[in-house]
């Protein structure tokens, strides 16, 4: 049983609305709190209930579920994802991706004369993800132009993305104010410090005494509100990026949005998820494919 004090009284979280609470939340988004993760809920919980000034946990309950409710409980999902994110997480998994997975995406689609590149960055937080997958690919792309010169003169100045090839990084989260900070897409040096010299020069704009992410690759990146718990997802997908997100979820949950995200992927599509989290023994639709400490995982296609 927990405690909250407002205006003096004492307002107590029984087991009985904690279970409804966490029922309410993990229909709605999926997430769901273990033993372990308990005493966070119930920290957001009590704070959401003194901004709102409501006088019971039952009464906040009450409000979520009803049509006037939904900007608080949207407010709520937000207040319970931890959105860590940086540049260049997960150095491995990003030498897999760049070196490896994209270099061969790129060969096989020009082998098929299909010059689009699609990937979707789900739980994007802050942006720092889909903008190192923007920079990764736009380098993909220049190696792989100069190796294969196409008979097409380049115009001045030079685009980011060189013609016939279209890219489109789709970067979604549930929490409207990280979206909102992503689409800013300025981060102080702090934010920075995995960024190199050249990418710096390349792809971002010293503005004061922060780093502005150009017009240029801003307009690869596009971010939209998602709830992974819904069915409407972004489809045809050759890469998806869902890292450090599947931990908020409890196995059964686990499962089916890897089966999402199976269907969300054309075939031969790879699905990267966080360093601490993996699918053995969750699901038979993918392979994980592994070098250098990096690892990802293929879409597995049934032959009939």
């Amino acid at each position: 049983m927990s405690t909250l004090g407002i205006s003096g009284a004492t307002v107590q979280l029984t087991e009985a609305e904690l279970k409804l609470l966490q029922a309410l939340i993990y229909q709605e988004c999926g997430m769901h709190f273990d033993d372990r993760r308990t005493h966070f809920l119930q920290d957001r919980l009590q704070r959401r209930l003194k901004e709102c000034q409501l006088d019971s946990f039952y009464s906040y309950y009450r409000l979520l579920i009803s049509h006037e409710g939904k900007q608080e409980l949207a407010r709520l999902l937000e207040n319970l994802t931890v959105n860590e994110t940086s540049f260049f997480r997960n150095k491995a998994q990003l030498e897999l991706f760049h070196k490896y997975i994209l270099d061969h995406l790129l060969r096989r689609k020009q082998e098929r004369r299909d010059y689009s590149v699609r990937i979707w960055s789900a739980g994007c937080s802050t942006g720092q993800e889909p903008y190192t997958i923007a920079m990764l690919v736009v380098d993909a792309l220049s190696y792989h132009y100069l190796r294969n010169s196409f008979p097409v003169d380049m115009p001045l100045p030079k685009p980011l993305v060189p013609s016939p090839w279209k890219v489109e990084i789709l970067a979604s989260d549930i929490s409207y104010s990280v979206l909102r900070a992503a689409q800013e897409g300025a981060y102080n040096e702090t934010q920075m410090s995995a960024v190199d010299y050249s990418y710096r020069l390349r792809y971002f704009d010293k503005v004061g005494e922060r780093y502005v992410v150009k017009k240029a690759l801003k307009e690869l990146v596009h971010f939209d509100f998602h709830n992974l718990k819904t069915e409407y997802l972004p489809q045809r997908n050759d890469i998806i990026f869902c890292r450090n997100v599947m931990m908020y979820f409890d196995e059964a949950e686990q499962k089916r949005l890897i089966e999402k995200f199976g269907r969300c992927l054309n075939p031969e599509g790879h699905l990267f998820v966080g360093h601490a989290e993996s699918l053995l023994g969750l699901t038979d639709q993918f392979t994980m494919v592994h070098r250098n400490s990096g690892t990802a995982y293929q879409r597995v296609e049934v032959t009939l």
